[in-house]
């Protein structure tokens, strides 16, 4: 069962000053929202599996066609094919095979767990007014003192939700290993999951509400 709940947030300035409140409103599951949310989760983590591991067994190995020698009289182990499992060059015997790890999950549902999974990680979110103190820095420990201001640990998993992806910006944080920057209109599932603190930009969050709830 779904119910619309509003989340209202204190818009933060780059110095940490509150701005001004902004209200999302959001369709949520009130019942079993970790299901489908561990459904969403599980889905996009089989997309990105590959699947091409291949290993060919003794009847797809080339040749071993004609029986290496008669069966008896030899003194020698009788053997049908030289590309048998036990011999070298020989089938892999229960190797893998390509596979496809296609998950199908409905579009509403997967909206519905990423509207769910940001209302419970309301706790953990910050809005700002905007990013240009971040785009405008160019050296890493800048962008760093930046988010301290905001009472961010950057040791932890740091989620940064923007309107638009600016290259200075992602330029400026990509060695920072514990640091994610992604669009609204791209987000994700485990990309929020695995953030301990979540950031977004004021305009992002208009996004957020026309694209995911639906």
């Amino acid at each position: 069962m779904t119910v619309e709940t509003n989340i209202t947030y204190s818009v933060l300035s780059s110095e940490s000053i509150k701005k001004y409140d902004k209200e999302l409103k959001l369709k949520v599951s009130n019942t079993n929202g970790m299901y489908i949310i561990h459904r969403a989760l599980v889905q996009q983590l089989h997309e990105k599996r590959q699947g091409n591991a291949n290993c060919k067994n003794r009847s797809e190995v080339r040749g071993g066609g004609k029986k290496p020698w008669k069966q008896k009289g030899t003194g020698k182990a009788r053997a049908g094919s030289i590309r048998s499992p036990l011999w070298r060059g020989g089938g892999v015997i229960f190797g893998p095979k390509s596979k496809e790890f296609h998950k199908k999950i409905n579009k509403r549902e997967k909206q519905l767990a990423l509207r769910t999974l940001l209302y419970n990680k309301k706790q953990n979110t910050i809005i700002i007014e905007n990013t240009e103190n971040l785009v405008q820095q160019t050296k890493t420990q800048k962008v760093l003192k930046q988010l301290k201001n905001l009472q961010i640990d950057t040791i932890k998993q740091v989620l940064i939700i923007v309107g638009k992806k600016e290259k200075q910006l992602y330029l400026t944080t990509r060695n920072l290993h514990n640091i994610e920057i992604i669009d609204a209109s791209h987000i994700n599932i485990y990309a929020i999951l695995k953030a301990q603190t979540i950031i977004i930009e004021a305009k992002a969050l208009d996004i957020i509400h026309k694209i995911y709830n639906g």
